[in-house]
């Protein structure tokens, strides 16, 4: 494999986490078809994601050492249509200022930081582990990196870093976007337990414009990976702010929260204090959108918690992506809402559907796997119904185990049960059952759940209530059954398979 020459002492620390358990046997059953897994290695957050000359890039937080985490490289992946992927040779890899941190890219079409017109320039975090040990907290500052072929070959900066630390323990994961109305960019960083903004008019001298967040929001753990981006609803433009947060997340370990305000080109200033999430599962982090998409604002996570990352049990690689999601917004009385949904390109990988209409459930578990002709692991199942009673769907295999998804009418919380859903002694913190409050308030419901080997990504409402969360049957789960206690009317329901194999590595 491609080798960075390093200085010594950063060798033997690249050498201490290169020593890391013997690789398992291999995990097949457990590789999804349409979510983007690295071939092999660890994998966690999403980096540098940006749509160039009809092409997505996904960099991401890689170690191709180990399937645990270790000094971090950008890996790097490319799609046409956001649901087959290809990987590409490691674009970073750690240098004489530290190992490569998360962070963003941007298209550079004005040529401001003199790079190149139209540079492909990446702005990320450097961590210099020797220095953390130092306990200065100075380990971590913000550096670039540009590439003239769309991605293929980097340069890193000579004058890195750009953004030196000024003394702040957690000083990482920069975001940075173009603001055409204060024609500069600006940088939304991540500082310990808040959001500080900079500016910047050419990616190289940074100015610091404000902090926000110190006394809102959820505060379990460190805030991380922040995201900030406008958003239209019913003419009027919002801001959004991302915060991603570890731990501390709605049902423990990581967690991705958000803000909904205004932003002037120096002070992002909320509509409320109110806690909004994302995404109520236990297994969507570290989520950000991609650079230069126009009107459209699609987000990806990565699929995991750190409770576990480490631990879960496939090989030979380590943790997949979230689906990409379309982002939007709706007002649900005072209150407005960040909605997600599937990106539409997932619609075309859909096999023929097979459809139900007017499905009456009852206290009674009906199999239902027959009339939908039922089988596979990677597959869309929607659902709608006029007024949403309490209803579980139960998939189960021969082996015994059970994913329960559905709906607590009382409580109002959809939930995801993986209690008897398959191994979990990798990690006391992953068996359980997951709740996501219900937003809506119309008594009609929408579901979509898509499944992919061992993740299902739970969508409700138009998107109001999303979940995520992974699963290791021992078997595959080939029966599906619906149950209500209250007597649950399905106007439809509909289950179509998914094709789409990932992760195919270049030559």
């Amino acid at each position: 494999m491609k080798r960075l020459f390093l200085p010594a002492l950063f060798s033997l620390n690249l050498l201490a986490y290169a020593q890391q358990a013997p690789v398992p046997p291999a995990t097949p059953q457990y590789r999804p078809g349409y979510h983007f897994s690295p071939a092999a290695h660890w994998m966690n957050d999403p980096n540098g994601m940006v749509y160039y000359q009809g092409t997505y890039h996904l960099f991401f937080q890689y170690y191709p050492d180990g399937m645990t985490w270790g000094p971090m490289h950008w890996g790097h992946a490319t799609s046409t249509d956001l649901t087959s992927w290809k990987e590409q040779a490691i674009a970073l890899f750690p240098d004489k200022l530290g190992w490569i941190f998360s962070g963003s890219a941007v298209i550079d079409a004005n040529n401001t930081a003199g790079f190149g017109k139209n540079a492909m320039v990446a702005i990320f975090t450097h961590h210099n582990d020797p220095e953390e040990k130092k306990k200065t907290n100075k380990h971590q500052y913000q550096s670039l990196a540009y590439s003239l072929d769309a991605g293929k070959t980097w340069t890193k900066y000579a004058g890195n870093p750009v953004l030196p630390n000024p003394g702040i323990q957690d000083f990482r994961d920069p975001k940075v976007s173009w603001n055409e109305v204060a024609k500069k960019w600006i940088m939304t960083l991540a500082t310990k337990d808040r959001i500080t903004f900079y500016s910047s008019p050419n990616l190289k001298s940074w100015t610091k414009e404000s902090e926000f967040g110190e006394k809102l929001g959820a505060h379990g753990g460190v805030w991380e990976c922040p995201d900030l981006f406008p958003l239209t609803l019913n003419g009027k433009t919002h801001w959004v702010l991302i915060v991603n947060l570890n731990p501390g997340g709605p049902n423990s370990g990581s967690g991705t929260q958000y803000f909904i305000g205004s932003f002037d080109g120096h002070k992002f200033t909320p509509l409320n204090d109110k806690t909004k999430w994302a995404d109520y599962g236990p297994d969507d982090y570290a989520g950000v959108t991609w650079a230069n998409t126009g009107a459209r604002r699609i987000f990806l996570g990565w699929m995991s918690n750190w409770d576990y990352a480490n631990q879960v049990p496939t090989s030979p690689w380590r943790n997949a992506m979230t689906l990409p999601r379309e982002l939007g917004l709706r007002q649900v009385g005072s209150e407005i809402y960040l909605t997600s949904q599937p990106v539409k390109e997932v619609a075309k990988i859909a096999q023929p559907a097979t459809t139900l209409k007017d499905v009456r459930a009852t206290a009674t578990a009906q199999d239902l796997s027959t009339k939908l002709n039922f089988g596979g692991d990677r597959y869309a199942l929607k659902m709608s119904t006029a007024q949403l009673k309490d209803f579980a769907l139960v998939l189960g295999n021969t082996a015994g185990e059970e994913l329960r998804i559905g709906y607590d009418a009382a409580a109002k919380q959809y939930y995801i049960d993986r209690t008897k859903a398959g191994p979990a002694a990798f990690s006391p913190k992953f068996a359980g059952r997951h709740v996501t409050p219900r937003l809506a308030t119309a008594p009609a419901a929408d579901v979509a759940l898509y499944v992919d080997a061992t993740s299902v990504e739970l969508f409700a409402d138009g998107g109001l209530s999303v979940a995520t969360e992974l699963f290791f049957p021992t078997k595959a789960f080939t029966t599906l059954k619906l149950e209500s206690a209250g007597g649950l009317t399905v106007q439809e329901l509909t289950y179509s398979k998914l094709a789409g194999p990932n992760a195919k590595p270049v030559n």
